[in-house]
């Protein structure tokens, strides 16, 4: 029997919020000006003296020969300026197309090879969270961290039942330093922002708010579990991601105690080859998840650097650490659908509302003399030269379009920004020559043939027709960027369109279709044979009378079913029904 230990199940209260909220945190400093003084001098005079060696470097002529030197310099900076600075250069270590070769490998080190506190105290923070003798918890345990991080630092351990686990344990004083270092960051933004174009600093400001925010919910480890689970919950239909199972019975605020994952890190690809496990495979996964996070479940992870991303032997991809998660409104999500299928139609007009809608523009902004500009930005992405697509581009080219029109970026899209790039960043480093689009068009794809719902059906519509006119070419397109994908079946949505057509909300298409292959006085057989031969290969005989037959099985299914309420009625009943709509029609004249 566990008998638990004597005392208080948490640290004593420092007087700092348990939630991030920067103008209590303004109050607590304002009485403690010491403190943010002596830290601000701390961290001006540490990056102070590297600044001034990367102009030595330059005035001497050794910029080149010096790079390794402060690339490490730069790297045990962050690291002795600790948590909230380590997080700074961990978003940077995944851009390889932003920081240079010599550093990013310096930065990458911040991912998990920090300096560990020491075991004893880690082992007495176990203690105390679970109230338990650490030998009564677990059957052994590493006497030493497997891996040191920012927040915290992680133990191998097996539970009395076998079970090999992952012991998270946070690290001492977490929210003292981190309080103490957003006050610093956000006061500076304030300050420079005089210097700054219109605008910039208050998005500023609302970045370090969210950045705020995120990191003390990730020092939360109960709220961690939870995401976790509810991570695992959205993905329990993909066998390509695994999401290790939490212990709770061996878990606490400052404790997290979870199945150990058994893999490399996606930082490993020498490792992954060896092991015969190929890179450009989890690259897919990665991309087709994180879309389907944004898109799908609007729950994203917000932090996939590849200290968090394992590739597993089996193939599959593994997430771990849920600490920095976030969550779109339905509103938000279809916001973001609707802004794809305008920028795949390059209809710039309706792609600049889009932009008001997820709060990009102010509803009362004049989005005329934007369009031709947002034209001038995406004309060449969704063009001939769309697999040369990245986010470095589109950030490139969208700062400028910023600073000449009233843009501002929500503080929700800066970690769905960060996300996006950062998955880009893991990508690229495992495969330079990587194009995001490449995935993340025939997963659009195949969302817009197969998705059911009624919001997607009329976007699909919307890509279809163009001012009342069927594109045949748009149609060709998705289907062959869809068939892309190995994995594709395009039965069943031959089968979903055709009991779409047969119905009576399918009524409208019809007619479009009829008029599409008769517009401009002429049959469009050409398209239609041209389409037909895309698609031939799936349509074997059987399959396609089998889905036929589904489809108007489905279809005859409905007319029953709306006809059987009727059929149950007695005559003089059917009669009064009958005449129901009459009433209502003359009860409203």
């Amino acid at each position: 029997m566990i008998e638990p230990l004597p005392g208080p199940t948490s640290f004593p209260s420092s007087g700092i919020p348990k939630r991030y909220n920067p103008e209590a945190i303004a109050r607590y400093y304002r009485v403690r000006p010491w403190k943010t003084i002596w830290r601000s001098l701390q961290v001006a005079t540490l990056f102070g003296w590297f600044v001034g060696g990367l102009k030595l470097d330059q005035w001497t002529g050794q910029t080149e020969s010096n790079v390794p030197f402060r690339a490490m310099q730069l790297r045990k900076l962050l690291t002795h300026l600790g948590p909230t600075f380590i997080k700074i250069g961990q978003a940077l270590s995944t851009r390889p197309d932003l920081i240079r070769k010599d550093f990013l490998e310096q930065l990458t080190l911040l991912q998990d090879q920090l300096p560990a506190f020491p075991t004893e105290q880690a082992f007495a923070i176990i203690e105390r969270e679970l109230q338990c003798p650490i030998e009564d918890i677990f059957q052994e345990i590493s006497s030493k961290p497997v891996a040191a991080a920012s927040l915290g630092q992680v133990y191998k351990g097996r539970l009395y039942n076998g079970q090999e686990v992952a012991v998270k344990v946070q690290r001492p004083s977490l929210e003292r330093k981190l309080t103490l270092d957003l006050h610093i960051i956000r006061g500076a933004t304030k300050a420079i922002g005089k210097w700054l174009p219109v605008n910039v600093s208050h998005d500023l400001s609302m970045i370090v708010d969210e950045f705020g925010t995120k990191l003390f919910e990730e020092i939360d480890y109960q709220n961690e579990g939870h995401n976790a689970e509810q991570f695992a919950k959205n993905f329990q239909d993909s066998p390509e991601v695994k999401v290790p199972a939490i212990y709770w019975k061996y878990s606490g605020g400052c404790v997290l105690t979870l199945e150990w994952i058994h893999g490399f890190k996606l930082t490993s690809t020498q490792c992954m080859i060896d092991a015969k496990v190929a890179p450009d495979n989890f690259i897919r996964i990665g991309v087709e998840s994180g879309l389907r996070q944004l898109l799908e479940f609007g729950f994203f992870h917000a932090d996939p650097h590849p200290g968090n991303l394992f590739a597993m032997a089996d193939g599959r991809m593994a997430y771990i650490d849920f600490g920095m998660m976030d969550q779109l409104t339905q509103q938000t999500k279809e916001a973001l659908v609707d802004a794809l299928v305008h920028l795949i139609n390059k209809d710039y007009e309706n792609l600049a509302q889009d932009f008001i809608n997820l709060g990009f523009l102010t509803p009362d902004t004049d989005v005329t003399p934007i369009i031709p500009d947002l034209e001038m930005v995406f004309t060449d992405i969704v063009g001939a030269s769309v697999r040369e697509f990245n986010f470095k581009t589109v950030t490139d080219r969208f700062s400028d379009l910023m600073f000449r029109h009233p843009f501002r970026i929500p503080a929700k899209f800066a970690l769905i920004i960060r996300s996006l790039v950062t998955q880009e960043g893991v990508a690229l480093c495992l495969n330079p020559d990587f194009k995001i689009v490449e995935v993340s068009y025939p997963y659009i794809a195949k969302r817009l043939l197969s998705e059911e719902s009624p919001a997607f059906r009329r976007r699909l519509m919307e890509v279809l027709f163009k001012d009342g006119k069927f594109q045949w070419e748009r149609l060709e397109n998705l289907i062959a960027i869809a068939r892309s994908d190995e994995s594709f079946d395009l039965m069943p949505t031959a089968r979903m369109g055709l009991q779409y057509l047969l119905s009576e909300e399918g009524q409208y298409l019809r007619r479009q279709l009829i008029l599409a292959l008769t517009e401009d006085d002429r049959l469009h057989t050409e398209e239609v044979q041209r389409l037909w031969r895309l698609v031939q290969a799936d349509f074997q005989p059987n399959r396609l009378v089998s889905a036929a037959l589904g489809a108007i099985a489905d279809f005859s299914g409905e007319v029953v079913s709306s006809w059987a309420p009727w059929a149950a009625l007695t005559p003089d009943s059917r009669q009064a029904k009958d005449r129901e709509p009459q009433m209502a029609v003359s009860g409203r004249r």
